[in-house]
């Protein structure tokens, strides 16, 4: 699963750590583009609509990570 979102302000790098140390297997990472970061992960899910509110789900809980955020784009692959 993964996420592609753009925020209003940068995301603090330690916070883009943090993500990865505290949270099963996501990574919070910013491409080469400003303000665009991409979140992805493995999510256990029955439909794709279920990975889909997972991750968008994660990003609404952690406002104090990313407090305004857009989703542009989500891909997820069934294992």
């Amino acid at each position: 699963m993964a996420a592609w979102f753009t925020t209003a302000r940068p995301i603090p790098i330690r916070a883009l750590q943090d993500v990865h140390r505290h949270d099963r297997g996501l990574a919070l990472t910013q491409p080469s583009t400003p303000l665009v970061y991409l979140l992805s992960g493995q999510v256990r899910a029955a439909l794709g609509a279920e990975a889909v509110a997972g991750v968008v789900g994660f990003l609404l809980q952690n406002r104090h990570i990313v407090d305004e955020f857009t989703v542009t784009e989500i891909r997820a692959v069934h294992f």
